[in-house]
Parts: structure tokens; sequence; C-alpha cells
């Protein structure tokens, strides 16, 4: 059974188009959403692929209906040809079924891994980059060195930690781990 998919980005958007293309290559059933294709939940697309069983294509009109980035399409064509269900794309004419479908892909899965690839080497390099000119990354301590003294003063004057760390603004827990850490 062909199961088609229809999706526009808002609710003025007209989906007609979408929708006799799909009745034209013989989509028996056709499921639609109307919201942005960066929702991770999109509930048309979600039925679409429960009711897709082993044998069964799921037929979008363009390939950006089906998603915005190539790491969500490639996720959703796999889930489905996990499910032994098939993919095809009318007006980009990419079709799972067929060898030269699976082929064009298996190349679409191996760029995008190889981009991934490539972002993170780069990522990695910046972050020595970073490293060596002495930046490091993550959240500001919220205990400088600074509150930490002040800290161990007004403890030592009696105060509870709890008061202290009212009056630094920071959480108990923080304030005993700094405390810790410094000994």
């Amino acid at each position: 059974m062909k199961i088609g998919y229809a999706r526009v980005s808002t609710i003025d958007q007209n989906p007609d188009l979408q929708l006799r293309a799909l009745r034209r290559a013989g989509c028996e059933r056709i499921f639609e959403d109307r919201l942005s294709g960066t929702m991770q939940r999109r509930p048309g697309l979600s039925e679409a692929i429960a009711l897709a069983e082993p044998g069964d294509v799921l037929v979008v009109w363009r390939l950006d209906r089906l998603g915005r980035s190539l790491s969500h399409l490639i996720e959703t064509i796999g889930a489905l040809g996990d499910k032994g269900c098939g993919f095809l794309s009318l007006t980009e004419n990419i079709d799972t079924t067929t060898a030269g479908g699976r082929l064009l892909f298996h190349m679409m899965w191996a760029l995008a891994e190889f981009e991934r690839s490539l972002i993170e080497e780069r990522t990695r390099a910046g972050l020595l980059a970073a490293k060596a000119r002495g930046i490091t990354g993550g959240r500001p301590r919220s205990m400088t060195q600074v509150k930490l003294d002040h800290a161990r003063k007004l403890i030592e004057a009696g105060a509870s930690p709890r008061e202290v760390a009212k009056t630094l603004g920071v959480g108990r827990s923080t304030l005993y781990r700094a405390m810790a850490a410094k000994r």
C-alpha cells in the first residue's frame, strides 16, 4: 500500500498541490501536518509510519516535506527501511524500493555521516585551540575565590552555611562543594 504524507509549515498555507500529487501517485491513505518541519512531534507523520507495514511505501511530494535536515531524513527513511517499508519522493524521484533508489539513499547517508565527522573534527580542533589560548568552556563558576574567602570568614564568625549561601546568592550544596574543593 502507498501511504502519503503532506506537510505545510503554517495553517495559512494550502497543501492541495501536495495532496493532488499524492493521489495521482496512487496513495490509498494520506496523512498531513500543518506545522513547521523543525517540530519534533508531528502527529500525521507518526500515524503514517505507525500504519506502515512491510512492503508499504511512504510517499512524499518533496524531501523537504519529510524533514528539514539531512540527518532527520536519513533517520526517518532508515526507520521505514527497518520496518521493511519503502520510501518515495515524487519530485526528486528517490525510490528506495529500487536498487538505484537504495544506492542514492546510502550515498546520502554516507555524505551525512562524513559531514558529522567533519563537524566533530572541527569542534575538537577548535576546543584544543581555545584551550591552548587559555580559554576554558562551560558555565562560569558561581563561587569565585573572593566569594569563597568571604564565606569562610562569615562561617568562622558564626554564620550558618545556609545564611552564607543565601547572602552569596548560591545554593548550600554549591557552597559546600566549593569549600570542600579548596581544602
